[in-house]
């Protein structure tokens, strides 16, 4: 049985585009996998904190001298960590904010690149053989050919990310333009359905890979 696990790092609920685009993108993983299980991170309802001087101090600990107090520290890093090592394909959803992600977002990145359990000590990735699919939600259209395509921070930033913890098969389905739904120009259903056709292949590449 395949194993999804969805990030989301979007303050805005149901007006939030890259939330919308993580239930299209759900709805179509699941008619590919009807026995598949789905995993929900929302890191706007996570006790999610920056990294600390003790949570550092805990984490430069080897496992068998940590305190009490530093498996306390590293709780919820290990449980974050647990969940993305025991699925077989990840969704990050994001939005973009100033051309990168937002803090909640590399918080939890700060949380899950640990030596040891997801970054070999020789700087090789421990998380193999899963694959990615990220869908960011920008006001701004950074794809090939656009005048600001230099501005795709946050793109290049998650690619390295899952590359450097081992993750290399990676899709990406911007919804580049998105301020358009804010601003009353498109309805919330008519931005997304102009995405449905990248979602579903993105699902479905997902559907060959466990086949």
């Amino acid at each position: 049985m395949p194993k999804l696990l969805v990030i989301e790092s979007s303050p805005r609920g149901n007006a939030s585009v890259s939330r919308n685009m993580t239930r299209r993108f759900v709805a179509e993983w699941l008619a590919a996998h009807p026995d598949g299980d789905v995993v929900m991170r929302d890191l706007m309802q996570t006790d999610l904190t920056f990294v600390t001087a003790p949570w550092l101090q805990a984490y430069f600990t080897p496992p068998d001298l940590r305190t009490t107090q530093m498996k306390e520290a590293l709780a919820l890093s290990d449980e974050l960590v647990g969940e993305l090592l025991d699925a077989d394909e990840i969704v990050i959803a994001t939005p973009v904010y100033n051309y990168n992600v937002p803090a909640v977002l590399k918080a939890w990145i700060d949380h899950v690149v640990r030596k040891g359990l997801t970054l070999g000590h020789d700087g090789k990735g421990l998380v193999t053989g899963k694959s990615a699919t990220v869908l960011l939600a920008s006001g701004g259209i950074y794809t090939e050919g656009s005048p600001i395509a230099a501005r795709d921070i946050a793109r290049q930033y998650l690619r390295l990310f899952l590359n450097v913890i081992g993750i290399d098969d990676i899709t990406f389905v911007a919804g580049g333009g998105a301020k358009v739904v804010d601003l009353g120009e498109s309805t919330m259903d008519a931005f997304i359905g102009k995405l449905v056709g990248p979602i579903r292949a993105a699902a479905a590449s997902r559907r060959t890979a466990q086949a």
